[in-house]
């Protein structure tokens, strides 16, 4: 593809979190703050989501046009028939922001980006924003799985009303999240009060962006990752929470109980023909278990690092750079899902080495 098509597409934010949580108010914000842009804002169902009306301007059946230049439609049909009507009309947007019900899972929304072609030549997936009530979070991950979905997609999390609680319920409900998802950035917020580039533009799909965005994905210091060179069982995934620990001293580790990130990595060189057969299969069997995965991957013979992501069964990756000098060459890659079969996968993974 020439770099100028790239460049063309439009970023897709999808916003997810439960019923109050807040994203309503950060919508509201994108909605009416002065901030030059022209976001196109996609939601459910106008209603419910309670847009103050003094913000729209003029209103046809599903497009409003808002002060600040940015328009705001409902999803009542088909996302594929609305996204391309929006390319569709004069002048480009900076972005566009999708907004998911309280109890949708991202992930079929996501996948759209991936499976309609017509939608991605114009649009690409920027990232998973999730907001979630510093309040409610705990309950609701006991009693809703689209809640812990949502978490776990998610590459950005917002922690929002935290003036609600008190300072050890925070430090629980971020030591929860982090024991479901230790990859995604998390934002602490009141009101939903937030730098829009902190949610917007993240790039976050992006294949040569993975490790500028999740700089936690390669361990803070590497001494963190050698428990689990060769996978171990799901008892020792709370490993991967002692990233996020330096930062706020003694974080209670969580591992939840059917939701797990796995992650592993090998310093020898792995064979091509062995490994694309064998995830490519893993993704076919556990693919509706796995929310996302993501790898770094070094190949026997292969002087370019090979970069791959995945949202369920679909996968898609590519050769990014050349390996830099002296750089170590090792491989890694993070599972995200439910009940996952932590040794099969580890197994698997080693019988990849070239």
């Amino acid at each position: 593809m020439p770099e100028e098509e790239v460049q063309e597409k439009v970023p897709v934010t999808v916003l997810t979190g439960y019923l109050g949580a807040g994203k309503t108010t950060l919508l509201n914000r994108i909605l009416s703050e002065q901030h030059g842009k022209k976001y196109a804002v996609i939601v459910n169902e106008f209603g419910e989501i309670g847009i103050d009306n003094d913000i729209v301007v003029g209103a046809d059946e599903e497009v409003f046009e808002m002060n600040n230049g940015c328009i705001c439609c409902t999803v009542r049909g088909d996302l594929v028939r609305i996204l391309d009507g929006l390319m569709r009309r004069k002048g480009k947007f900076d972005a566009i922001i999708l907004e998911t019900t309280g109890l949708a899972d991202p992930a079929p929304v996501a996948q759209t980006f991936f499976i309609d072609e017509n939608i991605g030549r114009k649009t690409r997936l920027d990232a998973v924003v999730t907001v979630a009530d510093a309040k409610w979070l705990n309950d609701r991950l006991k009693d809703a799985p689209e809640a812990k979905n949502q978490i776990a997609f998610a590459d950005v999390i917002l922690i929002n009303k935290i003036d609600l609680v008190t300072p050890e319920e925070l430090s629980e409900v971020e030591a929860r999240i982090r024991g479901i998802n230790p990859y995604a950035k998390v934002h602490k917020t009141q009101r939903a009060k937030i730098e829009l580039d902190q949610v917007l533009g993240r790039n976050a799909f992006d294949l040569d962006r993975i490790l500028d965005i999740e700089p936690d994905f390669l361990g803070a210091d590497d001494h963190d990752h050698h428990h689990h060179d060769h996978g171990h069982d799901h008892d020792h995934h709370h490993d991967h929470d002692h990233k996020p620990a330096h930062s706020h001293g003694g974080l209670k580790h969580y591992h939840d109980e059917d939701m797990q990130s796995i992650s592993l990595r090998t310093d020898k060189p792995l064979n091509p023909d062995k490994f694309f057969p064998w995830v490519q299969e893993l993704v076919q069997k556990e693919g509706p278990s796995i929310l996302r995965c993501k790898g770094i991957l070094s190949f026997k013979g292969d002087d370019e690092r090979f970069v791959f992501q995945g949202v369920h069964m679909i996968l898609d990756g590519d050769h990014q750079r050349p390996w830099k000098d002296g750089e170590k060459r090792n491989s890694r890659i993070v599972f995200i899902g439910r009940n996952l079969p932590g040794k099969a996968i580890a197994e698997g993974f080693e019988s990849c080495v070239a």
